[in-house]
């Protein structure tokens, strides 16, 4: 079972939502590798749902998008079940 850590960006736009995220999944790369945690990034930046996701990606991360009471969470994890498969 991994822990989920949040972090509320709600108010921040973009190119300041983004670096907030990368620092954040740079701090935690060990334990979101090892599938240890899962981060979830509250934003109302819709701007932030496509340029978040796009960069975590590209880092070989798995990334959710919802959208829940007025705002959107951005989920952030590592395909554990995939590391045996080579990807």
């Amino acid at each position: 079972m991994s822990q989920e850590l949040q972090f509320d960006l709600r108010g921040q736009i973009c190119p300041s939502t983004l670096l907030t995220a990368l620092r954040e999944v740079n701090r935690h790369r060990k334990d979101l590798r090892k599938g240890r945690v899962q981060l979830t990034i509250h934003t109302d930046n819709r701007d932030s749902t496509a340029t978040i996701p796009e960069a975590v990606r590209n880092m070989g991360y798995r990334v959710t998008v919802e959208k829940k009471d007025g705002h959107y969470l951005l989920h952030i994890d590592f395909p554990v079940e995939d590391q045996g498969a080579g990807l």
